[in-house]
């Protein structure tokens, strides 16, 4: 699989460090080098191409199968250090996870300001942090008498369960998933809360580029409803 505008020092440590991790309970999309021993070339990147297809959401037991492949993941990243290119991060989403942490920043528009405000109430702690795929909902792929396939991973230093808090996020915002759903897959709802106030953030930076939160209609009632969901 081959992707440009690849970031070399994310893509070497995709191939390095990343991929000498054991897949027991998953498979990983593995960073394929240049003939010349390279990770990129001329802006580009590859991965194996695994077998597989992403699972129906409309099925509540697609959210189990993507937190039992990223609780996998996640034991095999355990020891990683964490990569030092995560603090030069400057995206929407690298911007919008240090603020979703920042138990002090409350400078939201006031859309959202609303939203900030009730999910940081259920915002505890949630243990050490690791090496995380941050992005796990559409980026587990499932296929017959073979282990889920992690792929396009995202990394971020934070607790594995905010990671599965992400995906439970995803599904209550985008995939109309029952309100018990963190329950039964024993996602806590302070991990949920976080998740939401990274995804809320994240409208927030894209808005702030000067796209304006007009360009996103209906993802501040969509937090809203997650929010309500999880008691908040």
């Amino acid at each position: 699989m081959l992707k440009p505008g690849a970031d070399p020092e994310y893509q070497a440590w995709l191939g390095s460090a990343l991929g000498r991790i054991a897949g027991e309970g998953f498979r990983l999309a593995r960073a394929v080098p240049t003939l010349d021993g390279a990770w990129t070339h001329e802006g580009w990147s590859a991965t194996f191409l695994v077998a597989g297809k992403e699972p129906d959401h409309a099925r509540n037991a697609a959210w189990r199968e993507i937190i039992e492949a990223g609780r996998a993941f996640h034991r095999a990243t355990s020891r990683l250090p964490k990569p030092p290119f995560l603090n030069r991060s400057d995206t929407w989403w690298s911007r919008a996870d240090r603020r979703a942490w920042d138990d002090h920043d409350l400078n939201a528009s006031p859309a959202l300001r609303p939203i900030v405000m009730r999910l940081r109430e259920g915002c505890t702690d949630l243990g050490p942090a690791q090496l995380v795929h941050g992005d796990l909902t559409r980026n587990v792929l499932l296929a017959p008498k073979m282990a889920p396939a992690v792929i396009d991973v995202s990394p971020y230093w934070r607790p594995p369960s905010y990671a599965e808090g992400v995906v439970l996020a995803d599904a209550l915002c985008w995939h109309r998933a029952p309100a018990s759903l963190p329950d039964e897959l024993g996602v806590r709802v302070a991990a949920v809360a976080r998740a939401l106030l990274f995804r809320a953030f994240t409208t927030q930076e894209r808005a702030n580029d000067g796209i304006g939160l007009d360009a996103f209609p209906g993802e501040i009632a969509r937090y809203d409803t997650a929010a309500a969901a999880i008691g908040l």
